[in-house]
């Protein structure tokens, strides 16, 4: 086991910190919300100098890799004064953010002003009608037009982030590809996995990766993109066009679990270090951190947590237990 380092039993190093910096969102996409969802104290959740010591420490012990997420980022005030700190953090060779989009249009040119380059927008449908099904809101437009503003800012790469739910988006999987590709986005399909507040997930409901594949080829031919060490550790399976206008990523959780190859941590907005998006517990980071505990301590319990990762998250076993929290209390 290497010292200094967040190494688990399986010699799985972790490098990518993902850091929720709020519960709240403005959507309530029934892949992940309820309507009546209850939100965290504002006490509780980290404050922006807690964030930035607990990456602090994090990046002390080998990440070198950050990705801002929520609950939706853009609803917390100030986010590009915490950026702004997090890329001048000695150590860290990437940030990233996860949004809705919602907030982009007014946001994207501040944040990309503090030097933030790469975003993942969550779309899901380019209809009207589905989008309001999906998330129980009416605010298409918004995304599109947040969209819009940053690619104006030049953003590069932005990532369409779609869950491909049967029965509800799996027809608009053609749709956002051309849409995609038209704009230069970079379209990426999630497995719908079991992490909802309303408990819908079923083997049923999740759209497999082999199929989204078929059904784009289809119409665009597509070519797997040839493993290299820029894409070790990713998530995503690439694809490229076979015309040469841009790829596709599937992030294939449930049909091919890449836990072998995990180099992931995450700390939830009100400071829970996790090891695992699975993860049935947590460690307490922002507890102790309050009560004036050293970096020393904090890094310890980040060892100690990582050093007790399982091998895997077990959704097709039997013995798979869903997590108490849901995607947006987690951090997506």
């Amino acid at each position: 086991m290497r010292q200094g380092h967040l190494v688990d039993r399986f010699n799985r190093i972790a490098t990518n910190l993902r850091v929720s910096v709020t519960d709240i969102c403005n959507l309530r996409c029934t892949y992940c919300m309820s309507e009546d969802m209850q939100f965290i104290d504002e006490s509780k959740i980290m404050t922006f100098d807690e964030i930035e010591q607990l990456i602090r420490v994090a990046v002390s012990l080998g990440v070198d890799k950050v990705r801002i997420t929520g609950g939706e980022p853009l609803v917390r005030r100030g986010l590009s004064d915490l950026i702004s700190k997090v890329i001048k953090i000695d150590g860290i060779k990437d940030v990233s953010l996860t949004t809705n989009g919602i907030g982009l249009a007014k946001q994207a040119q501040a944040l990309y002003d503090v030097g933030l380059r790469r975003i993942n927008v969550s779309l899901d449908t380019l209809s009207k009608a589905k989008f309001q099904q999906i998330t129980r809101r009416e605010a298409l437009a918004k995304v599109l037009e947040g969209l819009e503003e940053a690619k104006r800012c030049g953003f590069d790469p932005i990532k369409i982030n779609a869950v491909a739910m049967r029965g509800f988006t799996e027809e608009e999987v053609v749709n956002l590809v051309s849409f995609a590709r038209e704009n230069s986005y970079e379209m990426r399909f999630i497995e719908f996995m079991p992490l909802d507040a309303d408990d819908i997930w079923g083997r049923n409901m999740f759209v497999p990766k082999k199929e989204l594949v078929d059904k784009i080829t289809k119409l665009y031919p597509l070519e797997p993109v040839k493993s290299s060490s820029k894409l070790k550790h990713e998530t995503a399976k690439h694809y490229q066009f076979k015309d040469g206008l841009g790829k596709v990523g599937f992030i294939s959780s449930v049909s091919e679990p890449f836990c072998d190859d995990c180099n992931r941590v995450r700390l939830t907005a009100d400071g829970k270090f996790r090891n695992c998006l699975f993860a049935t517990d947590e460690t307490d980071l922002l507890t102790e951190l309050r009560k004036g505990a050293s970096n020393e301590v904090i890094a310890k319990m980040m060892i100690e947590s990582v050093a007790n990762k399982e091998a895997g998250h077990l959704i097709n076993s039997v013995d798979f237990v869903k997590p108490e929290r849901n995607m947006s209390m987690i951090g997506g």
